[in-house]
């Protein structure tokens, strides 16, 4: 089903307006998930749908065993802007192997390679189709630094991972920044 979902979606991406420049060719890393992982020890990590101070507010439910997420940050454009989603495992995936899955896009893998859930976590998504792969990774801190110990750290995970970190881009978080998701 998932695959079938996946590949309707990218036949609707090519026709509606071509292949996307996150589409490339290649194939997924098989990455390492957490050993262990405890899904509500995660509480409060960052995810990244904007492109300048994103942060987020994770609420641990129970009853869903998974997130409600609350993403904010501003656009390119300069507008804040606020989007609600979810994280969850599946009966399909280990705990540390999610989906995350929000209005605007189509649930897509949320892998947890290594976190310390104090500091870092270090979150790979790739789906797979046809010879193409549309690959993420994602540094979170419990801190609005780009630059330092959580970087530091999955940058060394995502390369022994094969995962090529040299493509990531930092989220700026200035003065400017508020933080209010």
């Amino acid at each position: 089903m998932f695959s079938t979902l996946v590949a309707a979606t990218l036949v609707a991406l090519v026709s509606a307006d071509g292949i996307p420049d996150f589409v490339v060719p290649g194939k997924c890393a098989k990455v390492a998930n957490q050993d262990k992982f405890d899904l509500r020890k995660i509480i409060d990590n960052a995810y990244q749908p904007f492109t300048r101070c994103i942060h987020s507010n994770y609420d641990y439910s129970d009853s869903d065993y998974g997130f409600k997420v609350t993403t904010a940050g501003f656009s390119p454009s300069n507008e804040y802007l606020r989007m609600q989603g979810k994280i969850y495992p599946t009966k399909d995936f280990p705990a540390a192997h999610m989906l995350i899955d929000f209005p605007t896009v189509f649930a897509a893998p949320y892998e947890v390679i290594e976190t310390d859930y104090d500091s870092y976590s270090c979150v790979y998504s790739c789906i797979e189709m046809s010879g193409y792969k549309a690959e993420f990774g994602f540094v979170f801190s419990r801190t609005p630094q780009t630059s330092g110990p959580a970087n530091d750290k999955c940058a060394s995970v995502f390369r022994k991972n094969g995962v090529d970190f040299s493509s990531f881009s930092d989220v700026a978080h200035t003065a400017e920044c508020v933080y209010r998701a």
